[in-house]
Formats: structure tokens, C-alpha cells, sequence
């Protein structure tokens, strides 16, 4: 079966792409879910594309999606479930600013065994199955073998919430200011992960994500060799509040970093 849904998921992701793509450049309609959380017509549009291929072929799957829809109506079969973000990305998406991801997990018995992102705006696949690897555009991918913090290329992201938790979000950003040799803050967690897992950062932190925000991208960092945990060194599932990625062999010094 997974190598149906890997089709599936690969196809609903491409799909998906394309209306972002050809939509990038349009005005937007948007709503708002909160102060500084948009949802544009094309989150919508994106997610219901995604909902309709996979339930035609697995119309009794589970969904959880991020965006409220008619088409994400949940199937009965609690062994499988999909996890969409339909745009990692949106305020970047709304202002014309071209760093987001379609993001689409496969989740059985409460693991997830594959996972893709894709960016339209640069045609790039990110693919991981659990326990075969991760791909790039069909291409292997490896993290890096960058050893230490000073001289890592490291990212991160500001929740919605910051308000709430405005101090010790700044103070584990400066912190990493000093310590590693850059930071970077393109806007979508789904990208920052991939971009862990093809080498192109060596580390990344963000708090208050959501599993559609992080269920295909870490797979793909696992499947890449690298390591994932929460702030405080446990263990990373996507239903955890925040989480920390990197190449493996810069955990220790990221994690000590970040502690506040």
C-alpha cells in the first residue's frame, strides 16, 4: 500500500503546487483565523485538491488539515490518517513572498511512514519513507557534516503567539545570533526542515508548530540522517509544542543554545 500512497501523496502535492503557482502573482482574498494568522482562498483551493485525490483512492482514510473545509470530512478508518498544510507559508504566500510549501503525511497507527513537501515556486520534491530514505526530486539527500555551532547556517521562526512568549523566544534568537555563524527566518517551518535535510542548514528550532506544520518535513529530516528533538531534549512527535532540528552531529551544542 505505501507505495500507492506515495503516488497519491506525490500527485496531490504537485497538483496543489500548481494553482499556488499559478495563483502567486493574483490578489488574494483573505481572512483571518487570528491577529497575525491569514487563510487565503488558495489555502482552500490547495487543501480541497489535496482531500479529493487522496479520497479517491482512500475515500475511508482519516484527514487533519489546517484549514476548516467541507472537503476534509474525516473517513472511518482510524489506522490511517493524512496530514495536510495545504500552504507552510500563508503570510509569506499573501504578501508575493515566494518561500512556501505544500505539505502532505501519511500516518499509520500513529506513525508516520511517508512524507512530501513540495515548492512550487522552485519545483522541488522533498520525499521521505520511513526506514528508505529521502529524496530530492528523486535525487538521495544527506544533511550536512558541518561539526560545530560557530560554523553552522541555522534557521528558525516566530510563532503567531510571540506576544505571549516574547522573551524567551528573543532571548534563545540572540542567543543563536552570537553562537552560530548565521541565522536565517524564511517564514514556513516545512522548508526550514527540508532544507535541514538537504544540507542546506545545519540546524533549526521553532515553537508552537502544529503536526501539519511538521509531520512530512521531519520524516524527511530522520530519512536524511538527521536528528530531531523538543527544547528540552525529548523526544520529537509532530504533536509536540516545539521542536529542534539538525544535522546529528550539532544537536548537543544547538540544544545548549537554546536552553534559557
Amino acid at each position: 500500500m505505501l507505495e500507492r500512497v506515495q503516488q497519491v501523496g506525490r500527485l496531490a502535492a504537485l497538483e496543489a503546487g500548481k494553482i499556488l503557482h499559478q495563483a502567486f502573482s493574483q490578489p488574494q482574498k483573505i481572512s483571518w483565523k487570528g491577529i497575525k494568522d491569514p487563510v487565503t482562498e488558495n489555502d482552500i483551493k490547495s487543501q480541497d485538491i489535496i482531500v479529493h485525490l487522496i479520497h479517491e483512492v482512500f475515500p475511508r482514510h482519516r484527514i487533519l488539515a489546517e484549514e476548516k473545509s467541507s472537503s476534509a470530512a474525516a473517513g472511518d478508518d482510524p489506522a490511517f490518517c493524512w496530514i495536510i498544510d495545504p500552504i507552510d507559508g500563508t503570510v509569506n504566500f499573501a504578501h508575493g513572498f515566494p518561500m512556501f510549501m505544500v505539505s502532505i503525511a501519511f500516518e499509520q497507527e500513529g506513525e508516520v511512514r511517508y512524507g512530501v513537501v513540495y515548492d512550487p515556486m522552485r519545483d522541488e520534491l522533498f520525499e521521505a519513507i520511513l526506514g528508505q530514505g529521502a529524496w530530492l526530486n528523486n535525487q538521495p539527500i544527506h544533511v550536512s557534516v558541518i561539526p560545530t555551532l560557530d560554523q553552522a547556517l541555522v534557521a528558525t521562526g516566530f510563532p503567531y503567539d510571540i506576544s505571549n512568549r516574547l522573551e524567551e523566544t528573543l532571548q534563545r534568537f540572540s542567543r543563536m545570533l552570537t553562537l552560530a555563524q548565521g541565522v536565517r527566518r524564511p517564514g514556513s517551518a516545512a522548508q526550514d526542515l527540508c532544507y535541514v535535510a538537504a544540507g542546506r542548514f545545519d540546524g533549526f528550532w521553532e515553537e508552537n508548530l502544529k503536526p501539519w506544520d511538521t509531520a512530512a518535513a521531519a520524516l524527511i529530516v530522520t530519512e536524511a540522517g538527521g536528528q530531531l528533538s523538543t527544547l528540552d531534549g525529548s523526544p520529537f512527535k509532530p504533536t509536540a509544542p516545539n521542536i529542534v532540528a539538525s544535522n546529528g552531529r550539532l544537536h548537543e551544542q544547538l540544544l545548549a543554545g537554546l536552553r534559557i
